[in-house]
């Protein structure tokens, strides 16, 4: 009785006798095209050049597969992974808190944090909080925010609108 060997944990392309189609159709390692032949035909001959058998297109009619440096295929791969993975940016949502009757200077200094966010690339959510009697001039509120809106109309666009949330009124920017 023929045991074979169990297969690896997939996480990667199957291999040499890891391959269970019976034909393949074979690439070598300079990229010529050698044809459909048997598994073990193209495993024994991949092994006469010293490379495995890597399984490239599983689905394919019949599967591609080509002679490769399976160690080497794996780590190029993690190369691949690991740059794109890197390079990828995830957009934070930073907060700005705001009362209605803000006084100039702190507005600018407010503002100037609200572009440099927005530079950077990341969503920003305005808080206006409003304490007792203040909650009666709403009006207040929603004129400070549009002076928001229209101070950063070149750098971002409103994807929410102004929007009362119990003592609060909310606003959400992102970058243009």
């Amino acid at each position: 009785m023929i045991r074979r060997p169990t297969p690896p944990p997939m996480n990667g392309p199957r291999f040499n006798e890891f391959i269970s189609s019976p034909k393949v159709r074979v690439i070598d390692e300079n990229g010529e095209n050698l044809g459909v032949m048997f598994t073990r035909e193209a495993i024994e001959q991949a092994a006469g050049v010293g490379l495995d058998l890597v399984e490239i297109s599983p689905n394919a009619d019949p599967p591609v597969a080509k002679f490769l440096d399976i160690g080497k295929f794996k780590y190029e791969a993690q190369k691949k992974a690991n740059a794109a993975r890197k390079n990828q940016k995830t957009q934070e949502i930073k907060e700005i808190k705001m009362r209605p009757n803000i006084d100039d200077h702190d507005y600018d200094t407010k503002m100037k944090a609200v572009q440099k966010f927005l530079g950077e690339g990341d969503k920003v959510k305005i808080t206006l909080r409003f304490r007792g009697r203040e909650l009666a001039h709403g009006q207040l509120g929603m004129k400070l925010l549009q002076r928001v809106q229209e101070d950063t109309t070149e750098a971002a666009k409103v994807e929410q609108h102004p929007r009362m949330e119990g003592r609060q009124m909310l606003m959400v920017l992102s970058p243009k």
